[in-house]
């Protein structure tokens, strides 16, 4: 493992084959998740769903970070991800009805229990590294090795127990991870490839919906299930337009412009923690999609699939609004696209009784293409 700074010797890193390969599994996750979203989901289920989409997006957040700070291509490396990559795929296999079923609840517990232990392997190696770069023994077994026994032991809680332990095991590892300040890493983690890993998996569950909206279609062939389609399709290619043109490109300056520790601050909030509700949101719009396009023919759509749709796009645009916040732009700044692109998805659910499902996606889209051109126009000022 080579100790040079990761941005000395890759200025224009980005992300390997065996990266692409390991996002796959995800495209799986997203897809169980947000089935578990369609038709009317009530409040339980949107928190199951937060709940079991959590710990996959933080081990693949922490799993991205190791690959960013550690290039390696050995074979050591590669066995160790595709082992990653099995513990996840049969976390997502357990995802339907973990939440009642003890025997999906133990594997998807001991899936992650294995990532930990991948995770160690990933890490052990920076234990031994010279002292301007070197990781203290006590974090890897603590957050690695001590954290996959206890998962693994949760299998044998008895339910409902075992989701509190979960909890508790979660917050401990974020905790370990918020004391952190960056030692021995802040030299070597290269922004612009963390950048672009999290917008490879902004794009994972942005197929997730343009697959939700074709395959929904199958269900619903008609002129007015076209309609939703398409006025779900132009949303989504209103947030995918919005994400890479403003959203990734500021990420990367603002990254890649920071410093030390601050550098390593920033990435761990924006992309560890809020980007979890980006992907989110669009994980639950692309199940709130789904519903509207089956039931375009309806005379309005459930209040749960309206919750998912216009909820998620509340949320999408909270969480950029916490970014820009924490990379500092000014809250009245930001508040000028925050709050209307909060507030009238919040509309729209109010009104859900009584909007037709065309009519619910066409006001969603809307917003969204206002969004779009309101940032190139403000963009364009800016430039002059």
């Amino acid at each position: 493992m080579s100790t040079q700074p990761v941005r000395q010797r890759h200025a224009d890193r980005h992300a390997g084959w065996l990266e692409l390969f390991f996002d796959l599994v995800f495209v799986a996750f997203a897809a169980q998740l947000s089935h578990s979203l369609h038709g009317d989901p009530g409040p339980r289920d949107f928190a199951v769903f937060l709940a079991l989409y959590f710990p996959p997006w933080w081990m693949w957040i922490n799993l991205t970070v190791s690959a960013n700070l550690f290039e390696d291509d050995s074979p050591r490396r590669r066995l160790l991800m595709l082992s990653a990559m099995f513990c996840l795929a049969a976390m997502a296999a357990a995802v339907p009805e973990a939440d009642g079923d003890a025997g999906r609840a133990a594997v998807y517990a001991l899936g992650y229990a294995g990532t930990r232990l991948v995770l160690l392997g990933l890490w052990w190696p920076a234990t031994r590294l010279p002292a301007d770069l070197r990781v203290p023994r006590w974090r890897p077994l603590s957050y690695c090795l001590v954290s996959a026994l206890l998962w693994a032991a949760s299998a044998a809680v008895p339910l409902p127990w075992r989701y509190a332990v979960w909890a508790v095991l979660l917050t401990a590892e974020m905790v370990l991870l918020l004391t952190a300040r960056g030692h021995g890493i802040t030299g070597r983690l290269h922004t612009g490839h963390l950048v672009e890993r999290v917008g490879l998996f902004v794009i994972i569950v942005l197929g997730e919906s343009v697959i939700a909206l074709v395959t929904s279609t199958d269900h619903a062939w008609t002129a007015r299930a076209g309609a939703v389609a398409t006025l779900g399709f132009v949303l989504l290619t209103a947030l995918w337009w919005s994400y890479f043109d403003f959203g990734s490109t500021s990420a990367e300056l603002m990254l890649g412009s920071a410093e030390g520790s601050r550098a390593y601050l920033l990435a761990r909030d924006v992309s560890g923690f809020l980007h979890f509700f980006v992907t989110a949101a669009v994980i639950s719009m692309a199940a709130g999609l789904a519903t509207a396009v089956e039931e375009a023919g309806h005379a309005h759509l459930p209040r749960g699939a309206v919750w998912a749709l216009a909820g998620g796009l509340a949320l999408y645009h909270l969480a950029h609004a916490c970014i820009a916040v924490r990379f500092g732009r000014p809250l009245r700044a930001v508040a000028v696209w925050a709050v209307p692109g909060i507030a009238v998805p919040l509309f729209v659910v109010l009104g859900a009784g009584t909007l037709a499902p065309w009519l619910v996606v066409l006001l969603l889209a809307a917003e969204a293409v206002g969004h779009l051109l309101y940032a190139r126009t403000l963009a364009r000022r800016r430039s002059r």
